[in-house]
């Protein structure tokens, strides 16, 4: 069989193409790369002459002019910590029933998937007026941190959802089959095969939704988020501060703008920390779970 001829010149036309559209990809990374130092720089440059204990531990004084952020890190602690317990069974089970269970042609799942991809794409200020009518007014809860992290477990529960339903899609159907084979029960093939394999990309949506949250401020605007509230909450059914609130607070409103604009900074910086905080942890406890499964 004869081989293929080639116009005279196409190697290196097909390399001078190949050329070009690798250092095109390679221009947009680097961009992306340095708009984000850009933007982390900025911060860190206008908040780390805020940062120091006393702003850190002690709450807001004197119109939010002076004193720190204390209630406002615990209450985003404390909304965080809530809607992942709203979120993180809900979405893993959902998840699991979704791939295990559900048949793949039914119309149940096809209906599951596409109500989480719609809730996925619908505005946080909308789940804020949802969970303001439902949780707030409604279930009579008020404006606490019960409503705020109901709300935001609503929030980052498609995530979770989806996250979950690919992780254990992309696990190989023979390993199911050989557990099964072996005499293990579909529940304990799930939970001691398939659930720890998962488990590291499972923990990847995690750690978005954790994220995603963390930096909300339209659902806590209507459900939990308090102006000025100095004090620790001491119940589920208080008022918290929150660093997304606080910043927005404190950049848009006040009695002294200018001398607000440096704890703006500040708070924007203490955010951005917890979130790389979680992020690390988070990346952590993936890899001692790559690690256990590489072991076994």
């Amino acid at each position: 069989m004869a081989a293929p001829v080639f116009p005279k010149g196409y190697n290196i036309k097909k390399r001078r193409s190949q050329a070009l559209a690798f250092g095109m990809f390679r221009i947009l990374s680097i961009s992306i790369v340095l708009i984000l130092f850009a933007i982390l720089g900025f911060i860190i440059y206008k908040g780390a002459g805020v940062l120091d204990w006393d702003f850190l531990t002690e709450a807001p004084s004197d119109g939010m002019t002076a004193g720190g952020i204390m209630p406002a890190i615990v209450g985003t602690l404390l909304l965080m910590a809530g809607s992942a317990a709203v979120a993180f069974p809900v979405g893993i089970m959902s998840g699991i029933y979704m791939n295990e269970y559900a048949s793949k042609t039914g119309w149940t799942v096809r209906f599951i998937r596409l109500m989480t991809n719609n809730l996925s794409g619908v505005p946080s200020i909308v789940f804020g007026l949802f969970g303001m009518a439902l949780f707030v007014k409604y279930l009579g809860f008020g404006d606490s941190i019960l409503a705020g992290s109901l709300t935001l477990g609503l929030l980052s529960l498609p995530l979770v959802i989806r996250t979950t339903e690919e992780a254990l899609k992309d696990i190989p159907d023979g390993i199911r089959e050989g557990s099964l084979a072996l005499g293990a029960t579909r529940l304990q093939t799930i939970w001691k095969v398939v659930l720890p394999m998962g488990m590291p990309r499972i923990i990847t949506g995690l750690i978005l939704s954790l994220g995603r949250v963390s930096g909300e401020t339209a659902p806590i605007l209507f459900t939990c988020a308090a102006y000025f509230f100095p004090q620790l909450p001491t119940s589920v059914f208080d008022q918290c501060m929150a660093l997304p609130y606080h910043l927005y607070v404190i950049s848009t409103s006040g009695t002294d703008i200018e001398a607000q604009q440096p704890i703006a900074y500040g708070t924007a910086l203490v955010l951005i920390i917890i979130v790389l905080i979680i992020n690390i942890l988070a990346g952590m406890l993936r890899k001692w779970f790559e690690r256990r499964l590489k072991i076994k």
